[in-house]
């Protein structure tokens, strides 16, 4: 059935009809309100609430722009309302010094926006309704420095840059989704560039992965889950660049540099008789893996975090690890696993 049948029959009425017309920016929308929210939990409320308004208001669109430019007006002000009534998402190393990995790593700062994960299989193929104007890749777009830069920008200039440089829309396609001039959005995405390319690595990790290949990258992740379900910290820590980060949401605490991050990993997460089970997985178009701890009187592997990892040619220059369970349904993850024996 083609669009507009689908979309006579939606109008009538017909669910289903719905259901079939908007499958197709489905999975685009969600990554869209990711980006203007760097939350995956926010993404899913707001891409229910953008839907449920569509369905409602789908009498009143005429047609004068396309069902796409429409859905993703929706989307934008779904998302703009939540802006509004949150402070900004950040990363640990936006919100403090690096700490000392012999002090106690605190309690989670649970009243801190935190930046969050978004699991792969969530993402659609690269839109192939977005112009070759776009600047940025489908992939690269959710990337986590990409989404953790996105959170500096004003809400409007994250929106302007959004539709046009990930959305490929056309700066006048834009200042009439968020009712303003085309001046006015030429502006604000000149401002919006400077802020995020101050913020970019000088590679996107999609480039990384691309130049190291598949084989390298999936060697480089089975060592470092090799090395951490043994507890083997040094085997670890030669996984990881010279200077590499270290951060954990909800906790503040984060450090920099193998030294340190070895130091905390003795001490805490890797000391006896501390047991972990490690799965890879794919996260914000970057290796990732989800971590498993063991407890003992539930005799099973609790699900405990998920860490993004970003590269640096074949070395791992950043790990974030995110503690909590919550993630893992989103990433078709059970939350415990039975044991395991290591050979």
């Amino acid at each position: 059935m083609t669009e507009d049948v689908l979309l006579t029959a939606a109008r009538a009425g017909d669910a289903d009809a719905f259901a079939r017309l908007i499958a197709p920016h489905r999975a685009r929308l969600q990554a869209h309100c990711y980006r203007m929210l760097g939350s995956a939990h926010d993404a899913e409320d707001a891409l229910q609430d953008t839907l449920l308004r569509a369905w409602r208001g789908l009498a009143r669109f005429e047609g004068r722009s396309s069902l796409r430019s429409w859905l993703y007006t929706i989307a934008t002000n779904t998302c703009l309302r939540t802006v509004e009534r949150r402070p900004r998402r950040v990363l640990p190393v936006d919100y403090g010094p690096p700490a000392d990995p012999h002090d106690d790593p605190g309690e989670p700062l649970l009243e801190m926006v935190w930046v969050e994960p978004f699991p792969d299989e969530t993402l659609a193929d690269d839109d192939l309704f977005a112009s070759p104007a776009a600047r940025y890749e489908q992939r690269e777009s959710v990337e986590l420095a990409f989404v953790a830069a996105l959170q500096y920008l004003p809400a409007r200039q994250r929106a302007v840059l959004i539709l046009r440089d990930v959305l490929g829309f056309t700066g006048e396609e834009v200042a009439a989704q968020l009712d303003i001039t085309p001046a006015a959005v030429y502006s604000a995405l000149q401002r919006a560039h400077k802020t995020v390319d101050e913020r970019l690595p000088k590679r996107s990790q999609q480039t990384t992965l691309r130049s190291i290949g598949d084989a390298s990258a999936r060697a480089i992740v089975a060592e470092f889950v090799d090395a951490w379900e043994h507890g083997d910290v040094d085997a670890v820590v030669a996984t990881l660049a010279a200077d590499v980060t270290m951060t954990m949401p909800p906790l503040a605490t984060w450090f920099r540099g193998r030294d340190a991050v070895a130091a905390f990993l003795r001490e805490w997460p890797m000391a006896a008789p501390l047991r972990w089970r490690v799965v890879p997985v794919r996260a914000n178009g970057q290796l990732a893996t989800a971590h498993y701890l063991w407890d003992k009187a539930a005799v099973t592997f609790r699900a405990h975090s998920i860490s993004v990892l970003t590269l640096r040619e074949s070395e791992i220059a950043e790990f974030n690890a995110f503690l909590s369970p919550e993630p893992f349904a989103a990433f078709g993850l059970p939350v415990s696993i039975e044991s395991i024996e290591l050979c």
